[in-house]
Formats: structure tokens, sequence, C-alpha cells
């Protein structure tokens, strides 16, 4: 029966590159919608970027330009990046889109009339060398819960707590470096308090379906208690508070941009011409996955489903939280600051996409901080990409257009048999780990029967049996052309530019998530190298990139 499919990845502010740490947060979105694509499930993944965050306007004052120039172009740089690595958006927009930007006020509109918005007079970080209001993001300084240094006003990423600029310690502008002091004003607070009894019930029921450090991150801001949190701020960049009396805020980006899921899910039924095809996506009927880094944690397990309570209860909650920790770099902790990054035009305009998304996989930040070694990929895409899968597919196909005269030969034997059955079991257990969040072990699982292949094909020597016994030759070529399908179907999730030159190759124009047969007789195309190796040259070239 199909499933209506729901993936929300999360967005990006639009105030640099992407870097690696980005995607690795990312890509399991991707690998997801494509799986259950295949799988023949109703499918809508979307994202967008994040185009009115402070670091938009940190980006804008250093370069002496307009935030909305930052934005557009980063967002333009965003798409281009995604498709450069395969990401199947059905959807990517922007917070400055006009569609994006009505539905808000609307949304505000709605909520203030429903009561679930009240003004309230509060004293705002205010910093007199720069005569303005501080967003909470222009405030740094020490986190009272674990002692970082370089906390925000709104969140610490070392430790994930939900911060006001008044917790920090030896706070200090971001923008002059001087001690901010405090001003009265007055903001829209979102009552999210009200809902820490339907909050905690879901974390309750998701308990098994939510990664670790989502249940736990989520625990305690439940235990510390729920605060109602400011909607409005006093800034330029934005959109325009929709309600008399604060014609001159603007709607803060935490509320704006967790939104942009329902927004985006509405445009696109619109360009469809078909409304309200959306609410399928968010009924209660549906499955929905929420993927992002371990700091947008709150945002997608305590904001998100307030905001959704208070707009429509019918709505469907996050079923499924896939919240990846952080990627280092060399053993360091990422820094942009610092350039101690690896950033993503840069990566492919030298490097294959699959490349980077078969190492963000196996050696990526699912349950643990993980680290990017340009060693380690370098030697991963050569011994495993291009060694082990790249190899075995080129040797096989290479085999049938010399001896076969390029067509798919027939026959089988014993062990063939038994390799084949392991590859056709893999389909129920690896689409249930993808189900589940564990891509980690979903594409080891595949890349096991990678190497069994190989060692099947060597263990029969088919060089040898072509010249003595051609029918067992031909069922040893043939169990690895069958075994070949199978697993590029089962790889296409991880690896979709190499699997489909495997499906161009061996004639088939489409694929779903079961067993692919290639029958006797078919045409083989001649092999292309599906990853090419990468000289370890640019190990020592690319580290000598980092902090510089």
């Amino acid at each position: 029966m199909t499933k209506k499919i729901l993936i929300c990845s999360a967005w990006p502010y639009a105030n640099g590159s992407l870097h690696l740490g980005h995607i690795a947060g990312l890509l399991p979105a991707d690998i997801l919608a494509r799986y259950f694509r295949l799988v023949g499930d109703d499918v809508l993944f979307v994202s967008g970027s994040d185009c009115h965050g402070t670091p938009i306007t940190v980006r804008a004052s250093q370069e002496g330009r307009q935030p909305g120039e930052i934005a557009g172009q980063y967002h333009q740089e965003f798409v281009d990046n995604f498709a450069g690595l395969g990401f199947s958006y059905d959807r990517y927009a922007a917070t400055i889109d006009t569609a994006h930007q009505e539905q808000v006020q609307e949304i505000i509109r709605h909520l203030y009339a429903q009561g679930w918005l009240y003004p309230k007079e509060q004293e705002q970080t205010w910093c007199e060398h720069c005569g303005k209001f501080l967003p909470d993001r222009y405030v740094e300084g020490t986190c009272p819960r674990c002692g970082a240094k370089d906390a925000r006003g709104d969140q610490c990423d070392s430790c994930g707590s939900l911060l006001d600029p008044s917790d920090l310690e030896e706070q200090h502008c971001k923008l002059c470096g001087h001690q901010p002091g405090l001003k009265k004003t007055q903001h829209l607070f979102f009552k999210l308090s009200k809902f820490q009894k339907e909050i905690q019930e879901l974390a309750d029921q998701k308990d098994s379906q939510w990664r670790v450090n989502a249940r736990e991150a989520t625990g305690r801001y439940l235990e510390e208690g729920l605060l109602d949190r400011a909607i409005s701020r006093d800034i330029d960049w934005g959109i325009p508070i929709p309600i008399p009396g604060y014609e001159g805020k603007r709607v803060y980006v935490w509320f704006e941009a967790v939104l942009g899921y329902l927004t985006t899910c509405k445009r696109w039924a619109e360009e469809k011409r078909d409304p309200e095809a959306w609410k399928e996506y968010w009924s209660q009927g549906a499955t929905s996955y929420y993927i992002h880094g371990k700091d947008n944690i709150p945002f997608h397990t305590v904001i998100l489903p307030g905001l959704l309570l208070a707009i429509d209860p019918s709505l469907n909650l996050p079923d499924r939280i896939i919240s990846s920790e952080f990627l280092n770099i060399e053993g360091k902790k990422l820094s942009t600051s610092k350039n101690w990054a690896v950033w993503l035009p840069d990566f492919l305009e030298n490097y294959p996409p699959d490349s980077l998304r078969y190492f963000l996989t196996v050696n990526g930040p699912e349950s643990r901080d993980a680290d990017f070694s340009w060693r380690e990929f370098v030697e991963r895409n050569n011994g495993e990409l291009a060694g082990a899968w790249g190899n075995l597919v080129n040797r096989t196909l290479t085999f049938v257009h010399r001896y076969f005269d390029g067509l798919v030969p027939g026959g089988s034997n014993e062990e063939g048999d038994i390799l084949l059955g392991a590859i056709k079991a893999l389909y129920k257990t690896v689409g249930n780990l993808l189900e589940e969040g564990h891509l980690k072990e979903a594409l080891k699982l595949v890349f096991e029967q990678v190497r069994a292949c190989n060692k099947y094909f060597d263990s029969q020597a088919p060089w040898q049996t072509i010249k003595t016994d051609k029918d067992a030759c031909a069922g040893t070529i043939s169990v690895c052309i069958q075994a070949i399908i199978n697993l590029g179907v089962l790889t296409s999730p991880f690896l979709p530019f190499a699997s489909i030159k495997i499906f161009d190759t061996l004639g088939l124009s489409s694929v779903s998530w079961q067993w692919q047969t290639i029958p006797q007789g078919g045409q083989v195309l001649k092999p292309e190298i599906l990853f090419p190796n990468i000289d370890k040259e640019v190990i020592a070239k690319e580290i000598d990139k980092l902090g510089k």
C-alpha cells in the first residue's frame, strides 16, 4: 500500500558557502527520499535557504552589502551545489520568497486572533556603542551550563542549551566587542509553555523513533520547563510583523524558519494546481522525517510541535527525528571563521559527488561526532568504491564484451544461487534499517555483498573456465550480472550517479526496490569507469589549505 512520506531537511543559513559539516547532517534526507520513491511510496521532500538569520546581516555588514544581496547569492549557490550532490528535492525554497513571507504573516494573524500570541515588555540587549538593539546571535559570552566561551545569546552549540542573552556570562557585542546593556522594548510572545504536556506526550510516544541525542536533549528542555518565546525582534532585516503597533519589528528567525516546511509544502501544492494536495502529507496517516544536525534539535522537537499544535491540532507532528552529531575536520572542531572547513563548492569542482555521499554515510556523525580525514577519504574511494564496487562492475561487463559479444549469458551454479539469495534478502533488511535511520549499517551490509561478489568472481576464475568449460563460465558471469543490477538498486539511494550509469549500461529504464532480473541475451553496453582513483598527492595539498 502506498504511503505518504514527508521528508524535511534543515534550512542552511544563506550567509556563506556550504561545508561538509552541513552536508553530513542533510544527506540522510536525500537517501531516504530516494529509497521511499524506489519502494513506491508517495514522497514530498522539501527544504530551503534560511535568508533572514542574523548570520546574514553580520556577513552583509562585514562586506558593506545589503542582506538581500548576500542571501540571494548564497541561495543560488546552495541550489547549484545541492543539484551537484544529487539532492532530489521536490521543492527547495527560500525564506525571502514572497509566498513564504505572506503565509508566515497569515499564520501570525491567526495565532494572534486565537490568543496564542501576546504582548510583553522586556529588557532587551542594547549596545550603546552601536546604538542598536542586538539580536540574540549578536550577543556572545560564556554558557552558564557548560562553560563554553563561544555561546550565543540564543543557543550554546557546545551543550545544545536554549539560552537568552541575559543567561550569558561575560557578555560582549559580536559587532564591536563592547559589553552591552539593557533597554526596555515590547514584543509579541508565543505561548510555548502551554504545550508542555502535549510535547511531553509526543516525546514519550516517539521514544523509539527519535535518535538518542534528540530524545535526551528534548528531555532536558522539558525537565527545565518550556518558556514562552518572543516571535518579534527589533531588527531591520526580516518579515514585517503584520500586527498594528509592531510595524517597525520583524519576525524572529526561529519562528519563521521552522514554518518553512509547511509554507513550502503549500506552495508546492499551488504550483501543482492542486492547492489542497499538501494536506495528505501533513495528515495523521502520513509519516514525517525531519533531518538536521544536533544543534537544531529543539527547533524540531519542541518549537515546531508547539507551533503546529497552535496552528491546527490535526497537523501531524514529527514522527522520525534523524539528528546527526557534529563532523570534525582532520581531528579538530570545524571552524568557518578559522577556515578549518572543507567547502562544498571547492569539493565539487575536484571530486565525484558519490564519493562524498559514500564517505559521509559510512563514516558520518550518525550517533557520535565523526571526523573527515582527507587520507581516509582517498583510501575509501580508491579501496571500497573504485577497488571493490567499480572493479566488480568493470571486470564483469568487460568480460561480457570480450567473450559473449556484449550479450548477457545464462546459467548459474550452487555458489551463485547462495550469493544471489543473500543479496535478495538485503532488500528487506536494508529497507528496515533505512526507515529506522540506521543508514551507516545499511550501506555497510550492501558493501559486504559487493566484497562477496568479488570473492565469488575470483573463486570461479572465469578467465580460466572460458577456455575449459564455457557453460560454467557463462553461469558465473550471469550470476555476477544479476548481482550487479541488484546491488545497483540497493546502492542507488546512496550513490545515485553510479547507479544510473549501471542501469543505463544494462538497459534498465526504471527500477524499483525489489529483485531485478536482466534477461539472457540482453544487450550490455561497454562499461564506464564508475569511480576514478584519486591521486594520493591531493591529501597533503588539501590539508595544507585548512586554516588559511
